[in-house]
């Protein structure tokens, strides 16, 4: 396990109480909290740095330029990309796959092509797909999942026999905590011909990733799941992908010669980087990485999925308590999600917010997914490498409590 006291050294706002108490946070699979490293870089940035990027002869926009492309390379190189130039940055995983969805899908979908996604996608890998297929006159087929909250392989398998363009799934389930066969899946779709986007907002943060490895197309991640500033992310993808793919935005930047009826467009991955970048948002994402560097992907998903099976195991033995997804600790990330007998998910966060302890409740943005599991919405509790056992003591005994306060009798 990591030195959680250390670390949460590092978090000023994990220093704080809330309604009294110690703060409890438990809702990283929505957004993590920022370290002083970041904070600080963030800070410097605007204080020594800060000018428009790429177009400066001066010092001091030479700087802001090496800065952002730093930053860049430093993306590439923490999910080992194939090069530089073929990280995007956006403003997360949704407008990431939406930059697919409207360049690469817009271009390459046609009326009776099929593209596939999974019963377990964010509406964020889903509702784009949804709104190509519906201008295209494409087939959306969305691929099951089994009872114990994986993705069915044998659906899959069917899913692929009408030869999808485009298959896209989630490395990392953000409901279920489910960790999918990302490159098993990739081969299997790549066999027919098909491309792959591969939704890395909750992988990207907790697990080791290998984009090179996985051979998926697209990879999309979001910087304010992994320690970073919000509205910072990217695409990483292949960069004779890339290249081959129009504009999705228009504007300064991304273009090479603009004449009265036409343009040219810029070398990637510029050409996708319309307008005036979130230079700091991409400053503060490589001090991010740098930091979850020194700690080690591989210690932190060990940490996860052992806080996980210790939460799913005190959860479990609560009575009228449900955990959803697997129970194996290696097939899953530090998600749980679960419900308590007939308490709404939102009565259980409000009550467990009075004992200053964060958790989500709701659909999660996977509608589909709650109606296969035959509920209206979970709670979720989500572990980062600032939680510890103490956390998962704290929300066991909320729990307990949020049961007696409802007068919840199991039947």
């Amino acid at each position: 396990m990591l030195d959680v006291a250390r670390l949460r050294a590092d978090f000023p706002l994990l220093a704080q109480r809330e309604n009294g108490h110690p703060l409890v946070y438990l809702d990283n699979a929505a957004t993590t909290q920022k370290p002083q490293a970041v904070l600080d870089a963030i800070a410097e940035y605007y204080r020594t740095t800060n000018a428009n990027v790429h177009r400066g002869a001066y010092d001091l926009a030479i700087r802001a330029t090496e800065a952002y492309e730093a930053a860049r390379a430093k993306v590439a190189a923490f999910v080992n990309a194939w090069a530089p130039e073929g990280v995007v940055f956006t403003r997360g995983t949704t407008e990431a796959i939406n930059l697919v969805a409207g360049s690469y899908g817009r271009a390459s979908v046609k009326a009776g092509d099929s593209v596939v996604v999974t019963a377990m996608d964010h509406h964020s890998n889903l509702v784009p797909w949804q709104i190509l297929c519906q201008e295209k006159g494409a087939t959306l087929r969305m691929v099951e999942i089994t009872e114990d909250g994986r993705i069915d392989l044998t659906d899959f398998g069917r899913a692929l026999e009408r030869r999808p363009k485009i298959v896209a799934f989630p490395y990392v389930s953000n409901a279920l905590g489910t960790v999918n066969p990302a490159a098993q899946l990739t081969g299997l779709a790549h066999a027919v011909g098909a491309v792959v986007v591969v939704d890395g907002a909750q992988s990207t943060p907790h697990l080791n990733v290998d984009v090179q490895a996985l051979d998926c197309d697209f990879y999309a991640l979001s910087g304010h799941k992994m320690l970073g500033p919000m509205g910072s992310g990217a695409l990483v993808a292949k960069p004779d992908v890339l290249e081959a793919m129009p504009p999705y935005h228009g504007g300064g930047e991304m273009i090479s010669r603009v004449w009265d009826d036409h343009s040219t467009y810029n070398k990637i991955p510029h050409k996708f980087e319309a307008g005036t970048p979130n230079v700091e948002g991409a400053v503060g994402l490589a001090a991010a990485i740098r930091y979850l560097e020194r700690i080690g992907p591989e210690r932190i998903a060990e940490h996860e999925q052992a806080l996980a099976a210790a939460a799913i195991e005190r959860l479990s033995q609560i009575e009228g308590v449900t955990v959803y997804g697997p129970q194996a600790r290696s097939d899953r990330a530090g998600v749980v999600s679960f419900t308590y007998g007939d308490i709404h998910p939102h009565d259980i966060a409000t009550i467990l917010d009075q004992d200053g302890i964060c958790i989500r409740a709701g659909h999660h943005c996977t509608q589909p997914l709650m109606r296969r599991l035959n509920v209206a919405a979970t709670a979720r509790a989500s572990f980062y490498l600032y939680n510890g056992s103490d956390d998962v003591d704290a929300l066991a005994g909320a729990l307990v409590k949020a049961g007696a306060l409802f007068g919840y009798v199991p039947a």
